[in-house]
């Protein structure tokens, strides 16, 4: 597995083209700005189709889409978007985003031993390695850089975003959120800002927003919006998702050919894995679909436990 995770020093050397020259500050530009009615129409018409409309008045539907095809001007369109709701596992790419701000900053070794469990956290929900990797951050100090003024990522002013007040174990919670009283919680809205900021690459310096991508990358289980991707031609996706009980989540960066978008939902239901395997292929069909991207900025590279 050590060899599998090397590659990733080459293919960081590789992207310092474009978006280093672009690079700015995570809070250069408010998404919030960017929606779109064409595309909040489409949406709400997708959602109409599939029969979700209750589920979404009743609040136990969140989902957030964001065309990136023109990093310089994306469109967003979103549906409780500043929600919080329980997201089980998902919130564990908030975990990753947190030790990657420690790296960037010198506190946190990207040795061997950390990355294995970065990818493992990542790709098989790993809930012994999200704690790990939580220790290893400092359940404090994840608080800290997701309230920061630099990211902004929970913000209690604007809905509350992505939380993470507990391991992923049978400990108590140490600090739950302010809004909701949740564990592990989350806004579509700022899940969608996260995986937005991170496809410009104005999240962190190029090399590590290019490692933050590729752990995102190949994901290790195959449901919800992995399974409503399936099959097709020239996709790539970058995701996390989360199942616990009847509360499912998924979050994605998706590359499909000159095409790049971000979708994120939230489900309180038994049926909601499902209903996000209908919605991703909705909402891959609003982009995909859609008239022409326009210019392109250069590209960055390329089964849940419970909970999970």
């Amino acid at each position: 597995m050590i060899s599998s995770i090397r590659p990733w020093l080459a293919l960081c050397a590789g992207l310092l083209c474009a978006a280093a020259a672009q690079a700015q500050s995570a809070d250069a530009a408010e998404l919030r700005s960017t929606r779109d009615a064409r595309l909040q129409q489409a949406l709400e018409s997708a959602v109409t189709g599939l029969g979700l409309n209750r589920a979404v008045a009743q609040h136990d539907l969140a989902l957030a889409l964001v065309d990136v095809s023109d990093a310089q001007q994306p469109k967003l369109a979103m549906l409780n978007g500043d929600t919080m709701m329980y997201a089980a596992s998902m919130p564990k790419v908030g975990i990753l985003f947190g030790a990657m701000a420690e790296a960037e900053s010198g506190r946190f070794p990207l040795d061997a031993e950390r990355l294995l469990a970065m990818n493992r956290m990542i790709r098989e929900s790993s809930n012994s390695d999200a704690t790990r990797v939580l220790k290893w951050v400092g359940e404090q100090r994840l608080l800290q850089w997701l309230q920061s003024p630099r990211f902004r990522l929970y913000d209690a002013q604007e809905g509350g975003g992505l939380w993470v007040g507990k391991g992923y174990g049978p400990e108590p919670a140490y600090q739950r959120d302010p809004i909701a009283n949740l564990s592990h919680g989350a806004t579509v809205y700022q899940v969608a800002r996260l995986y937005t900021m991170l496809a410009a690459g104005t999240l962190f310096k190029p090399q590590t927003n290019a490692l933050m991508l590729d752990i995102l990358s190949r994901p290790g289980i195959h449901h919800k919006f992995v399974r409503a991707l399936a099959g097709l031609p020239d996709v790539r996706v970058y995701r996390k998702s989360g199942t616990w009980k009847d509360f499912h989540a998924d979050s994605a960066l998706v590359e499909a050919g000159d095409r790049r978008y971000v979708m994120v939902g939230i489900a309180h239901s038994a049926e909601g894995g499902e209903w996000l395997v209908r919605l991703g292929q909705a909402m891959h069909a609003l982009i995909v679909d859609a008239p022409g991207p326009g210019p392109r900025n250069a590209r960055a590279p390329a089964r849940d436990t419970q909970p999970g």
